[in-house]
């Protein structure tokens, strides 16, 4: 009998895919990746799992997969027995299927920008051309990235005002998927009390069970990207 296999990087998405795995109460095996402490990139070694040596990646037999929101929507699809996923068909399974594709589409561009540019100003330069970096730099923050991402919390505080949860009026996978960019938006996007939806939000998933436990099995979660 074959067992999930989750390819686990230190501080990345791929530990949303451990909180669904114990949120299921499934088994499976992690195979955990380290980032180098320099680049802070992915190491070579996941390549060997899937072309584009990034995480998560999960195989389940002679299937490997890779993106976040593929990964969870098969898992629950073929696991979850209704569990954590509205019926197909429902508009609660539409909202569900829009969520897994705007935290990664729409949600992760802005805050990745932020951490290039917060990168870009602190790096190591001449001392002739550093002022020119952090110039470009925080005009493009000031003008472009950060009214971007307030835009979205704005917007994501609202959604959550009527049920606290992203699909229906329950806690699902779409919650799992939209932890992570909600999580990186508290550490360098600037989310704070002044969105307090997503901050209750927040609070409540760090409480389950399940979310914990995925922490033990992950290891060190420090989110950088």
């Amino acid at each position: 009998m074959h067992m999930i296999v989750v390819h686990h990087l230190n501080n990345s998405r791929s530990q949303r895919i451990l909180w669904l795995l114990e949120e299921l109460g499934l088994e499976y095996e992690v195979k955990r990746y380290e980032r180098d402490p320099k680049t802070m990139l992915a190491p070579p070694e996941l390549k060997a799992v899937h072309p584009l040596g990034k995480s998560p990646v999960i195989t389940d037999g002679e299937l490997t997969l890779a993106e976040s929101g593929a990964i969870i929507e098969y898992l629950v699809d073929t696991y979850g027995q209704g569990r954590l996923a509205p019926a197909h068909g429902s508009p609660q399974r539409l909202r569900l299927n829009y969520w897994l594709h705007y935290a990664e589409g729409s949600a992760m561009t802005p805050l990745l920008l932020k951490l290039v540019f917060n990168r870009v100003e602190s790096a190591p330069m001449p001392f002739f051309v550093k002022p020119i970096a952090k110039g470009i730099a925080g005009k493009v923050k000031g003008t472009l990235v950060e009214p971007q991402i307030i835009q979205h919390l704005n917007y994501l505080n609202d959604e959550l005002a009527a049920t606290g949860w992203f699909a229906g009026s329950e806690f699902s996978a779409a919650d799992v998927q939209m932890s992570f960019p909600l999580e990186a938006a508290a550490a360098r996007g600037g989310l704070n009390d002044k969105w307090p939806n997503l901050m209750a939000f927040l609070a409540r998933i760090h409480q389950r069970p399940a979310y914990k436990s995925a922490l033990e099995r992950g290891g060190e979660y420090d989110i950088i990207g």
